[in-house]
């Protein structure tokens, strides 16, 4: 059989590829797992003014929403983060089409995007305009997210609802208060094999013995 030299998961490391000025990413870690796919700001982020072709095509007459990305975010292939650029099919007039002479009425922006850190977004999900998705929740494949996510949640279908949290509430909370993806590298590096683990106390303690260490 002959070999197929393409790999399943080629992976775009965001900070290094982003070149739009509305797209925001923290830290050096996100990533895009682009097999099957163009490039991250090629086919996943959809109607953001600031990329070549808005650039050339229209000059906008109403603020940019704004994408956020935070980091070690997981962004599967062909996924979809909907951008505000084309709000401008009024759902509260008789008529839904956007003529030009009233476009500038039939906006309406729909606020930032923000994906919190450690976030991971399944294979062809989709996350609407003006969407949170907290810090370490999980978007299932092809789900499509209409509303705020909260940190360590599981959410999945159309629209994409609750399945289950990661973890007790308890723990989230303490997970949240900990604030891991503020640490500094030495202290991620160092306390890593405890963040791929699931031991909260373990990590809570080592995160106190560590920053007394360095008081």
């Amino acid at each position: 059989m002959k070999n197929d030299a393409r790999h399943w998961s080629k992976v775009e490391l965001l900070h290094e590829t982003v070149t739009n000025p509305n797209i925001h990413v923290r830290g050096t870690h996100s990533y895009y797992s682009d097999a099957w796919s163009g490039s991250f700001e090629d086919s996943v982020v959809r109607y953001l003014y600031g990329d070549a072709y808005s650039l050339k095509a229209w000059q906008p007459a109403w603020p940019i929403d704004q994408l956020r990305i935070g980091d070690y975010v997981c962004i599967g292939a062909e996924a979809v983060i909907l951008l505000g650029g084309n709000h401008t099919h009024r759902t509260d007039w008789f008529s839904l089409y956007p003529f030009p002479e009233f476009i500038l009425d039939a906006y309406a922006g729909k606020g930032d995007t923000i994906i919190g850190d450690g976030a991971w977004i399944g294979m062809r999900a989709m996350i609407m305009p003006g969407v949170t998705v907290g810090e370490g929740a999980i978007i299932a494949s092809g789900a499509i997210v209409t509303k705020e996510v909260a940190p360590y949640t599981i959410v999945a279908g159309n629209p994409a609802v609750p399945i289950k949290t990661r973890f007790a509430q308890a723990v989230v909370d303490r997970l949240l208060a900990l604030k891991v993806y503020e640490w500094p590298a030495e202290k991620f590096e160092a306390l890593k094999p405890l963040l791929c683990a699931n031991e909260i106390d373990a990590l809570a303690s080592a995160s106190e013995k560590f920053d007394a260490g360095r008081s």
